[in-house]
């Protein structure tokens, strides 16, 4: 698979739908206008990979849209050098992301053909700021906690209270909130060990955040 001309092409046209929509975040531009997305995508799906839109990654999970990918990272305000724990590696198209704006980056994927398949993308394009670990992300990863920013990419029908421990203080978390056909965008804040701040933003649809692991 290459990167072509072309591709940069269609990803320079994303990038400025993306400043329209809302996306302000210039590095976050920069990353999205970077990354070949086609490489994390089904082949099949390759020559729309630059459209604004989800696609299918196998296992009944997908890869989100790109604006979705950039509101996300915007409402982490990512500081180089924060450690991020990604709960839904999927593609590691979102890892890829944060990887590029100097996170260093722990995430979680429940299906191990996925983490697995992620864990070789990500490796071939050098990205040593990313631990890739296939296990239950409602546990998270306290051997390596805190984490200042932990960002969740599945649709969480509570907000897990083990994540919620692994968070350090003044640390950000981003969840996309509720059951059914749509969530909302939350971002919690913690104050001090017992006190937590929420905000809530737009509206996503998102796959389910579920318990366990899958070989």
């Amino acid at each position: 698979m290459q990167d072509t001309f072309r591709h940069q092409g269609l990803r320079k046209r994303l990038v400025q739908e993306l400043r329209g929509e809302g996306i302000q975040n210039e590095k976050i531009l920069k990353a999205i206008e970077k990354i070949p997305r086609h490489f994390y995508i089904e082949t099949v799906f390759g020559d729309d990979a630059y459209e604004n839109k989800p696609f299918p990654i196998g296992r009944g999970q997908t890869i989100s849209n790109p604006y979705t990918v950039a509101y996300q990272t915007e409402l982490l305000d990512l500081q180089e050098g924060d450690k991020v724990l990604e709960i839904g590696t999927g593609s590691g198209y979102q890892s890829a992301v944060l990887a590029e704006l100097g996170a260093d980056v722990y995430t979680i994927e429940r299906h191990q053909p996925l983490s697995n398949k992620a864990k070789k993308i990500l490796n071939h394009f050098g990205y040593s700021n990313v631990k890739t670990f296939y296990g239950d992300g409602f546990k998270g990863l306290p051997a390596d906690a805190p984490f200042d920013k932990i960002l969740i990419t599945a649709a969480a029908p509570e907000i897990p209270k083990e994540l919620l421990k692994q968070l350090k203080v003044n640390g950000i978390m981003v969840i996309p909130f509720g059951e059914g056909d749509t969530q909302k965008m939350i971002r919690i804040k913690r104050l001090d060990n017992n006190e937590f701040e929420k905000e809530t933003f737009s509206t996503f649809t998102f796959v389910p955040m579920l318990k366990g692991v899958v070989d």
